[in-house]
């Protein structure tokens, strides 16, 4: 940690229009389809970034969590493309299903995490890793075992955050590679347990994504699957409040700002108030200052050329990218079977 107390920024609950950004522009791919053969062509299109050994950061979920990532896809796309492939994970800062190695292992098998090794990185340790440029650390614990990996692939469940905002590539690493004790205490705890909010929290996140990605670069890509967006995260299991968000697609980019705010500018244009709820939960938790932090730490761009892969890579914008899409959200097949991750 800094010695002086820095300041948070401010405008975490401000959307800054496409438009009125500046700089240089990064690739994001878009594709409507919401299903394996959609997340294997998405992942092609990034997959030039991975060598070695892969690590593929998932959020795996509570215990019978209903809106993860269907684990069907995952298992096709790592069988079909990353059949060496290790999911790794941490153990979690709150006291749920995932709290101990012991208890998160019998979590993973519940969801059906069991096709494939599954790392749970601090199970027997942690590392520090440098935070370049930070103003509230200086360096980041996360779970020891991560840095045996060559490069990583961030597979992200893009939904709301009950503190956070929203959880994109951003919080999946920030909060998920951190590790349960140290690391998220650091991210989430000052004087007190769980006082830290807002834009605080919003660069802390940052911060110690910013640890992990150097750690990667440039052997790192993002990929955010925009399906059953509750605005409660994936820690809170089948609690989580009702989806409302209608699915988008999935998207996916070298550049994690640039693949996190297009995210956003869909839920933004969604058309007929379909994003209105995830709006609420983004802005009354700041959470829009994750990207603004992002680009002030020099993370990537804010500013991206989104490619519809549905549409023989035509270029258009994030307005028309979702002009089609129905306000009302409806479950697919993956939304019916015992756990509602089982298949």
């Amino acid at each position: 940690m800094s010695k002086q107390k820095p300041i948070p920024g401010r405008d975490g609950n401000r959307y800054v229009p496409f438009d009125e950004r500046t700089g240089e522009s990064s690739v994001v791919f878009f594709t409507r389809d919401l299903s394996e053969e959609g997340l294997k062509k998405i992942y092609d299109r990034v997959s030039s970034a991975l060598c070695g050994k892969v690590a593929v950061k998932l959020h795996t979920g509570e215990a019978e969590g209903p809106n993860i990532i269907p684990r069907p896809w995952v298992r096709e796309l790592l069988a079909s493309r990353l059949p060496e492939a290790t999911i790794i994970e941490t153990n979690t800062y709150y006291k749920g299903s995932r709290y101990t190695t012991e208890d998160h292992r019998k979590t993973l098998a519940i969801n059906g995490w069991t096709f494939c090794p599954v790392d749970i990185t601090d199970e027997h340790g942690v590392a520090a890793l440098p935070v370049k440029g930070g103003k509230w650390f200086t360096e980041m614990h996360v779970g020891e075992s991560m840095l045996n990996y060559d490069s990583m692939l961030v597979l992200t469940h893009f939904k709301g955050h009950i503190r956070g905002g929203f959880g994109g590539s951003n919080k999946n690493i920030g909060i998920g590679c951190a590790d349960g004790r140290i690391g998220k205490g650091e991210i989430h705890s000052g004087i007190i347990p769980w006082d830290i909010r807002e834009e605080e929290l919003m660069e802390r996140i940052s911060e110690s994504t910013k640890a992990t990605i150097d750690f990667f670069a440039p052997h790192v890509c993002y990929i955010n699957v925009m399906r059953n967006m509750s605005v409660s995260c994936d820690c809170e299991g089948p609690k989580a409040e009702p989806v409302v968000t209608p699915d988008v697609g999935i998207l996916a980019s070298l550049d994690i700002l640039a693949v996190d705010n297009a995210c956003m500018d869909l839920i933004y244009n969604l058309p007929d108030g379909g994003g209105k709820a995830m709006v609420e939960r983004v802005e009354t938790r700041h959470g829009l200052r994750q990207l603004s932090y992002m680009k002030e730490l020099g993370m990537g761009n804010d500013r991206y050329t989104l490619i519809d892969l549905d549409n023989g890579d035509a270029v258009v914008t994030a307005a028309e990218a979702v002009r089609d899409v129905k306000p009302e959200w409806k479950p697919d097949r993956y939304n019916v079977f015992w756990g509602r991750n089982r298949h």
